[in-house]
């Protein structure tokens, strides 16, 4: 019988490579040899989505590459997610997501929607190219406790400062944190436009919202 960290290994292996089969027969061996599903999905499925976007921003995989090693993911999850510990949706911490206006770029924010979904929080999926009022509407509508925005692109940066902005104007800033990522987008510049928080990657962001929500 393989070891816990051979069969994760093989699953972030089997995403980095796209080979879907052999990550959903990882994934049942995983399980039938009893160890957690929470540990397979970040350690093995995400940890091998992250190499994968790495190799896109070193320009070693293309959109395509991206694409095949998500599905690879995905096969892994169908197998894995049914297995995760159950939490009501009362109980949940409640997040709105979604890539600002402008940008359709969605594969990290998808990313990171599963990786905080998979963690126990509750997610709307804003998608991409979000107007900026709409995140606000929402955070009022679902009373949300905090906002993703993501942007690979520096020419839709400043919408994530007008999105605070507008959270501010609607009296909705001191009771919703957000927090921020994407290619372009640096802790820096996070504090200078006055988000909560910067995450480099879907791992960083589900630390980054349980710090910021005070979650165990």
């Amino acid at each position: 019988m393989s070891s816990k960290e051979e069969l994760l290994k093989r699953l972030s292996d089997g995403v980095v490579d796209m080979e879907e089969d052999d990550v959903a027969e990882a994934a049942k061996e995983y399980l039938d040899a009893g160890y957690p599903a929470f540990d397979g999905i970040m350690e093995g499925l995400v940890d091998g989505m992250n190499r994968a976007s790495e190799l896109y921003e070193a320009e070693e995989y293309f959109v395509t590459d991206v694409l095949l090693c998500s599905d690879a993911m995905y096969a892994g999850l169908d197998i894995l997610r049914p297995y995760l510990p159950e939490t009501s949706n009362e109980e949940k911490v409640t997040g709105v997501i979604g890539v600002v206006e402008g940008d359709t770029h969605d594969i990290g924010k998808n990313l990171v929607k599963i990786m905080l979904e998979t963690a126990g929080f509750w997610m709307i999926d804003l998608g991409r190219d979000v107007p900026l009022d709409k995140f606000v509407e929402t955070v009022q509508e679902e009373n949300a406790d905090f906002i993703c925005l993501s942007t690979l692109m520096t020419t839709t940066m400043g919408g994530m400062e007008t999105v605070i902005k507008l959270l501010d104007e609607a009296g909705l800033r001191k009771k919703v944190k957000v927090m921020i990522g994407g290619g372009p987008i640096s802790q820096k510049y996070a504090d200078r436009i006055g988000a909560d928080g910067y995450s480099q990657n879907a791992v960083e962001a589900v630390k980054l919202a349980k710090r910021l929500l005070n979650i165990a």
